[in-house]
C-alpha cells in the first residue's frame, strides 16, 4: 500500500518523520448507468446551462454565487493568495484529555508509520500519550485542505484522526428534544434488565454489511443463472406506536435470549456463505468459458 502523505509530527522542538496510510477501506459496490435496450454505458458531459453546449476544460472557471445568478470569479492566483503554508507537518498545538473530546468530532482515521530513524521518538510519544490519557490536537494540510486532527496512541502505533471544526457541527437546539418524563421504577428496572440481557463483549467481526452481502449473492446468482424473475420481497411489518412500554419491554426480554441464538447461527451461516460464494464465482466462470467455446 502506498502512503498518501509523508511528513513529520512536530511539537516543541521534537520532529518525528512519519507516513500516513488510510486506516479504513471502502467495500461499496460500484454500479454503472446503462441504456436499457443495449446496456451501453452512459457518460457524463460538462454542458452550459444557458445553451446546452459542451464546455471544454480550458474554458471552465470557478465562481462563487453570492446572489442568485451572480458570481464572483476566483482564479488560480486568488487561491494561492488565500492558501496557508502547506508544510508537510502534523503540527501539534496542544495536548488534551481524550475524555474531554466528544466522539462526534472524530471522523476519519489514518495510521502513522514511523520512517527511518524515527522509531525511538515515535515510541516515546506513543507511550507518553497512553500513560497520560491525552491526545495531541494538531493542524495538518493534506492535499489542498487544512484539517484539524488528533494524534492518538493505537495499540503498538500512533493514529492520526481527522476532526470536524466546531463550526461544522450542528447545534442540538436545531432539533426537537424529547419532553422530559420520569420513568417508573418498574420501567427503569426492566430497561436495565433488557440492556443487561443483550450485553456482550465487543467483537467487531460479528457485524457484517448484510445488505451488501445480499446484493453480492444476487449479482453472483444472475451471473451464474441469468436474469430470471426475482421473487417478490416480503412485506415488512410496520412498527406501531408504543402505548404500553412495560409490555413492550417484557416482550423484548423474552425475545433477547432467542435473539442471541439467532445471531450465533447467522455467524455460522456467514462462514458457509463465503464458501458458497467462491463456488458460485467458479461456476459462473465455467459457464462463461463454456459459452465462449460453443461460440
Amino acid at each position: 500500500m502506498r502512503a498518501i502523505w509523508k511528513g513529520s509530527i512536530s511539537f516543541g522542538l521534537v520532529n518525528i518523520p512519519i507516513a500516513l496510510f488510510p486506516a479504513t477501506k471502502t467495500e461499496e459496490l460500484k454500479f454503472r448507468l446503462l441504456r436499457d435496450k443495449d446496456h451501453s454505458p452512459v457518460n457524463y458531459k460538462r454542458v452550459a446551462a444557458t445553451d446546452g453546449k459542451e464546455v471544454p476544460w480550458e474554458h471552465i472557471v470557478k465562481g462563487y454565487e453570492y446572489e442568485k445568478d451572480k458570481y464572483v470569479i476566483l482564479k488560480d492566483d486568488d487561491f494561492k493568495r488565500a492558501d496557508i503554508e502547506a508544510t508537510q507537518t502534523v503540527d501539534i498545538q496542544s495536548f488534551v484529555d481524550l475524555n474531554d473530546v466528544n466522539p462526534v468530532f472524530f471522523y476519519k482515521p489514518y495510521y502513522m508509520e514511523p520512517l527511518k530513524g524515527a522509531d525511538k521518538a515515535y515510541v516515546l510519544l506513543r507511550d507518553a500519550l497512553a500513560a497520560s490519557g491525552r491526545i495531541g490536537i494538531a493542524k495538518v494540510v493534506i492535499k489542498t485542505k487544512q484539517h484539524l486532527a488528533a494524534v492518538k496512541p493505537q495499540e503498538d502505533g500512533l493514529m492520526l484522526e481527522l476532526m470536524h471544526y466546531a463550526a461544522e457541527l450542528r447545534d442540538l437546539d436545531e432539533f426537537r428534544q424529547p419532553k422530559e418524563s420520569k420513568p417508573s421504577k418498574k420501567e427503569m428496572d426492566m430497561a436495565k434488565a433488557l440492556i443487561s440481557s443483550m450485553s456482550d463483549k465487543w467483537e467487531p467481526e460479528a457485524y457484517q454489511d448484510e445488505y451488501r452481502d445480499a446484493l453480492v449473492d444476487m449479482i453472483e446468482d444472475k451471473i451464474a443463472h441469468g436474469d430470471k424473475a426475482a421473487p417478490k420481497a416480503k412485506a415488512k411489518k410496520r412498527p406501531s406506536n408504543v402505548i404500553d412500554l412495560v409490555a413492550v419491554l417484557e416482550e423484548s426480554l423474552r425475545g433477547s435470549s432467542s435473539g442471541k441464538k439467532k445471531a450465533a447461527r447467522k455467524a455460522s451461516s456467514r462462514r458457509g456463505n463465503t464458501t458458497r460464494k467462491k463456488s458460485a464465482k467458479k461456476a459462473a466462470a465455467r459457464k462463461r468459458g463454456g459459452k465462449k467455446k460453443a461460440a
